[in-house]
């Protein structure tokens, strides 16, 4: 399976999501896209459902000389999540992950003024919230964003992605309430192998999308 780009990656599982309708029709759906990627996919299920959209902000905490490698995430409210067979194995010191956590955290103020601008956060306590992305790779920043949201109150937390490893699933299945992957190869590489087009995608593009789904997700 291989989607064209986001936008059909994000009706596809829209058209997955269907029996969430009656529940959003009465106001108890919140769609959390994790940026930027994941905003463009979760932008098609908010608009198909008609429901509020909104960024659930985390970032992942690089190794050491390897930023694109994970040791951990680290949430917008402060939730941590450490994976401590990396950090033993590459012997990382707690004086690089509090720095590591520290830099991280001022980035997602710096995303959360642009994104959200002086908007407050979408309330999720007592809703069902599909928390989205692109596709899941090494699974930190979903992890923690579902903790986070655990940690605001939501009533019921489902992920929503197009393409995840299936030994992915497991761990993520432990945090989440229910889990939509709508494919899972056994041969798993990078998010963007599965896409024809996967560019990337600018802070200008996911403000827009959250703008316009302002008009039909009034909360």
């Amino acid at each position: 399976m291989r989607f064209r780009d986001r936008k059909d990656a994000g009706q596809r599982l829209a058209a997955a999501l269907r029996d969430l309708e009656p529940e959003a029709r009465v106001g108890r759906v919140v769609v959390m896209g994790i940026p930027r990627g994941g905003v463009v996919v979760a932008y098609e299920i908010a608009r198909a459902l008609q429901t509020p959209l909104d960024v659930v902000l985390a970032h992942k905490l690089g190794a050491p000389g390897n930023p694109e490698l994970a040791i951990g995430a680290v949430a917008e409210d402060g939730t941590l999540w450490i994976d401590p067979l990396a950090v033993a194995e590459l012997e990382v010191s707690p004086v690089y992950i509090e720095e590591e956590v520290r830099r991280q955290q001022e980035e997602l103020r710096r995303r959360a003024a642009v994104f959200r601008g002086a908007r407050p956060p979408i309330p999720v306590e007592g809703r069902t919230v599909v928390v989205v992305d692109d596709g899941i790779a090494t699974g930190a920043t979903m992890r923690v964003s579902l903790r986070s949201l655990r940690n605001r109150g939501a009533k019921r937390l489902i992920v929503a992605a197009p393409v995840a490893p299936p030994e992915m699933l497991p761990r993520v299945e432990a945090e989440a309430d229910a889990v939509m992957v709508l494919y899972t190869p056994a041969l798993f590489w990078a998010v963007g192998a599965f896409y024809e087009q996967f560019d990337q995608v600018p802070d200008e593009e996911v403000v827009a999308l959250l703008e316009e789904a302002i008009a039909w997700g009034k909360n």
